[in-house]
């Protein structure tokens, strides 16, 4: 039988593990100032989609996509 041989990490080990765990994942704040870019993002989209110009565009394209013959 083979003895269990535990290792401990040398310095190197450490600092890469502290280094990974640092840059774990998103703040609070990330996720707010992302979330605050979205919704301004879809607020913008919303009001270009809904403008008279584009919203009768749209339509058209759609007549036209419907009205053709197979």
């Amino acid at each position: 039988m083979r003895a269990l041989v535990h290792r401990t990490p040398g310095v190197r080990g450490v600092r890469a593990r502290v280094a990974l765990r640092r840059d774990g994942g998103m703040v609070t704040s990330e996720y707010a100032v992302g979330i605050i870019a979205a919704v301004g993002l879809a607020a913008v989209l919303y009001k270009v989609l809904t403008s008279g110009q584009v919203a009768g565009e749209l339509q058209d394209i759609v007549k036209r996509a419907l009205s053709v013959r197979m």
